[in-house]
């Protein structure tokens, strides 16, 4: 998705691919194999890049530092940390004073019975590094969940690597996202603050602006992901993901968040603004990475409604491919943008998106929900 704003802005792109058929070296060559993990291949990509950046936060801190020796990497290996590690986001997060659930850093199950008599039950444990959409997530209701074997597990496989993280359950309104791009020389962009919804730990749908939130709790909240990307030296888009809370202040209850996930990349909750906005979270990325002036990210329209094709559960609803399926949502509705990624079908897996923007947010959300249930099989007219 970063390809056609290359192109736009007179890039050449070249991919560090898994493998042959992936999505990104469909569409972009170079695209030479290698792992995220290769150092040797990894130095070898960067030889031939005039800058690095990547659209996933597993790339270990030794190889950015080893790609840095030879190119600009951005973000760096000191800011991407916060994106990779769980645990070291929340120390940070709360020395720079931006509000976060109730957490510990755990050793074993006493410590996490400890917590619970401080932030209550149930409690959020989460493996500190690799957990990604829902995985290494475990909520334990109490002293006697089932869950208690899986944390037991995990334990072990993390007792020389310093622990778990243990979260206090915020019981929340609803989610949102702010999204930011920040270039080197500390120019700063952000788009309206999004509403997410989740399916089975997946992002299914993003509402553009956040319907009904208050102005100027989403000013509060896009200056936060301002100093969180000035204050851990973040470059290219960064994503802001929050619990919309209600919270009693002085015997009055008023709506707040609590930061809960970062990611250093185009994120999910910025597909919307491909169609949607003056400039995509992709080309402002690019800009941003190479310290070029940022584009305006001004919406296109009152509403954008995005909505995941995800892979459906049913064997029988699955296509053999998704091709004649987006033929006929692109003849039903001329007016919804269809996104395919050429991945391979899994059960709720993310096999592309549409996005549908316009005047009336009720009208736009039901385009835009049809055209990603028909596209994935879930329904049929």
């Amino acid at each position: 998705m970063m390809q056609p704003a290359a192109t736009a802005l007179g890039l050449r792109l070249r991919v560090l691919a898994e493998g042959p058929d992936v999505a990104a070296a469909q569409v972009v060559t170079p695209a030479p194999i290698g792992a995220a993990d290769d150092l040797e291949a990894l130095v070898a990509f960067a030889s031939e890049c005039d800058a690095v950046t990547f659209d996933h936060e597993h790339v270990p801190g030794a190889g950015l530092r080893a790609m840095a020796e030879v190119t600009s990497v951005q973000p760096g290996a000191d800011a991407l940390v916060h994106a990779q590690d769980k645990v070291v986001m929340r120390e940070r997060l709360t020395a720079l004073g931006v509000p976060c659930p109730a957490w510990a850093r755990v050793a074993d199950r006493a410590a996490v019975e400890a917590f619970a008599t401080e932030a209550g039950w149930p409690v959020v444990l989460k493996t500190p590094r690799g957990g990604y959409d829902g995985k290494g997530v475990l909520v334990l209701d109490g002293p006697d969940d089932a869950g208690w074997a899986t944390a037991g597990a995990w334990f072990a496989d993390w007792a020389d690597r310093g622990g778990l993280l243990a979260e206090e359950h915020v019981p929340f309104t609803r989610e949102l996202a702010a999204l930011v791009a920040r270039s080197p020389s500390g120019q700063a962009a952000a788009w309206p603050v999004v509403e997410t919804v989740q399916r089975d730990g997946v992002c299914h749908e993003v509402t553009a602006p956040a319907p009904d939130l208050d102005p100027d709790l989403a000013a509060e909240l896009t200056d936060v992901a301002l100093r969180i990307a000035g204050g851990l030296g973040v470059t290219g888009v960064l994503a802001v993901e929050v619990f919309e809370v209600e919270r009693v202040v002085q015997g009055v209850s008023r709506r707040t968040f609590v930061v809960n996930e970062l990611a250093m990349r185009p994120h999910n909750s910025g597909h919307w603004s491909i169609d949607g906005a003056v400039t995509s979270q992709f080309e402002n990325h690019l800009r941003a990475v190479l310290d070029l002036p940022l584009g305006s990210t001004a919406p296109r329209a009152p509403w954008t409604v995005m909505v995941n094709v995800l892979g459906p559960k049913a064997i029988e609803a699955r296509h053999e491919d998704l091709y004649r399926s987006y033929l006929h949502v692109m003849a039903h509705d001329p007016g919804v943008k269809v996104h395919l990624y050429g991945k391979e079908q899994r059960p709720g897996r993310k096999l592309g998106h549409v996005t549908v923007y316009g005047d009336d947010l009720d009208t736009v959300r039901a385009r835009a929900r049809h055209a990603a249930a028909f596209t994935a099989g879930e329904i049929d007219e």
